[in-house]
């Protein structure tokens, strides 16, 4: 009767049914599928090529997280957040130190063998010698006015001025690195490089990612550890190095601790001259006022620290994120030029601080951070350097002609990023490449037109100084501590 009321759908279903299960049946499918579910079950051998870790203990501690101040705390301040500012993510040291916020003896940071009273008595020796006259820039060079020709003469001879640029009589070819110009002044990544400002001696000053500031008297001679000295004045990287052409004896340096120290060669201290729980990522100064301090601090701000007040005595904020560098004109030191990890940067007017809208006076824009902005020698061009592949230059009168030219900027992040610098005038800018070495680019011809490469540059220079009175003398610092030191013809040193 059951069956009379099933349609015929139904019906074929159940005959569907039960000759599948006929077909199971005589293929022994269930008793497979039954031994196959029973061996995936068994335990695991004890074979495990991998370590086990402890057993993670329950929470007992409330979440919750205090706000305290670092400074109350004695740590150096957090640098969270650098990853495409520096791609520098590990330049703090693991364990933080306690800020020791007195003055440091030269003697008790001093990390050298050897005594360093001979590196001492040079710098204050050199300051008794009259210096070369004429203007100096930094590192970057110098030039001495306009000849009845209308050529600009500078250090390294007269250049020709074009339209839109320069030619040196410099010969890029003549150029050459010697083995004997080569030392490890200090281990690790070198953040800066500077050489002493003056015609009486070549040395090179560096500071890397540990806190260290190495010297290298370049004069002393030959052997190992010639010339090199060493000290550990900062607790971190090492972000700033300023020395004046007119008192060398006192050199600045700033460091991501948020510590700004005085080395005072005459006292043989590193003094505390500032500290900040905020970090500090670049510092300057301005070539005809050795007593005021300009420096990047905390997320898009400068501050000026007037060394006859002891105080702050401006600060403004003219960018959204860190500031990577700062650097005077040569012709008008109330104008400077910021780099920004905002992807901008931008000219100033100091003047112009305390107005009630404080405008750039010209702005470079690129697609990512700008890690550097430095003004030509004669101060009428501006070179940037960003990690979206370009180098910028900017020419004119008001730096409104803009070149993008590509370079290979992007390199590991454990490597200090590439900061294009002028030479000794206006017709070259040097830059490290990937290939271990130097790529020079022409501002007139808006290209690299050459590159220095030698058998024994074994590591990427990815900072680079030129010798402010001594044409063709270039120095490259690498990740590994080393500084190689170009020359005119291969000058041995």
């Amino acid at each position: 009767m059951a069956s009379n009321k099933l349609t015929d759908y139904e019906l074929k279903r159940l005959e569907n049914i039960h000759r599948n299960e006929q077909l199971i049946a005589s293929l022994k499918l269930q008793s497979m599928a039954t031994q196959l579910s029973a061996s995936t079950k068994r335990p695991r051998a004890e074979t495990k090529s991998y370590k086990v870790g402890p057993e993670k203990q329950p929470k007992t501690q409330d979440p919750t997280v205090i706000r305290r101040s670092l400074r109350t705390r004695g740590l150096p301040p957090d640098a969270k957040g650098l990853g495409d500012n520096v791609g520098t993510e590990s330049l703090r040291p693991p364990e933080a130190s306690p800020r020791n916020l007195g003055p440091l003896s030269m003697r008790d940071v001093h990390n050298g063998v050897s005594s360093d009273r001979a590196l001492i008595e040079t710098i204050l020796g050199i300051e008794m010698k009259p210096q070369m006259g004429g203007s100096v820039k930094c590192e970057f060079g110098r030039f001495e006015g306009e000849n009845s020709s209308g050529a600009v003469k500078g250090i390294g001879g007269l250049i020709k001025k074009e339209e839109n640029g320069v030619e040196s009589d410099l010969k890029l070819e003549s150029l050459t690195l010697n083995q004997e110009n080569i030392a490890r002044v200090v281990p690790g990544n070198i953040m800066n490089m500077r050489f002493f400002p003056t015609s009486n001696m070549r040395m090179v000053v560096v500071g890397n990612k540990a806190g260290n500031v190495g010297f290298w008297n370049i004069d002393s001679g030959q052997g190992e550890e010639s010339g090199i000295y060493m000290y550990h004045p900062h607790s971190g990287p090492i972000s700033g190095i300023s020395i004046q052409q007119h008192c060398m004896s006192k050199i600045f340096t700033s460091c991501y601790d948020g510590f700004i120290r005085l080395m005072d060669v005459e006292k043989e201290v590193f003094d505390l001259v500032y500290s900040s729980d905020e970090t500090i990522y670049s510092l300057s100064q301005q070539s005809n006022d050795p007593k005021c301090l300009y420096f990047a601090e905390g997320c898009g701000g400068i501050s000026i620290w007037d060394e006859r007040t002891g105080n702050i005595s401006a600060q403004w904020s003219p960018h959204d994120d860190r500031i990577n560098s700062i650097d005077f004109n040569s012709d008008n030191s109330n104008i400077i030029t910021t780099s920004s990890t905002d992807g901008t940067a931008s000219i100033w007017d100091l003047r112009s601080i305390d107005a009630d809208k404080f405008k750039s006076l010209k702005t470079v824009g690129h697609k990512r951070a700008v890690h550097s902005a430095y003004f030509s020698p004669s101060g009428r061009s501006l070179v940037t350097t960003s990690i979206d592949n370009t180098v910028g230059i900017a020419n004119g009168v008001n730096f409104e002609d803009i070149s993008m030219i590509y370079h290979d900027n992007v390199i590991s992040r454990w490597i200090p990023k590439f900061k294009a610098i002028w030479g000794w005038d206006d017709a070259y800018v040097f830059i490290g490449n990937k290939n271990k070495g130097v790529d020079v680019i022409s501002p007139l011809q808006r290209r690299t037109i050459f590159t220095l490469q030698s058998p024994y540059l074994s590591a990427i220079p990815c900072r680079l100084a030129a010798h402010p009175f001594k044409v063709g003398m270039l120095a490259g610092a690498t990740g590994g501590g080393q500084v190689y030191v170009w020359t005119l013809n291969g000058e041995r040193m």
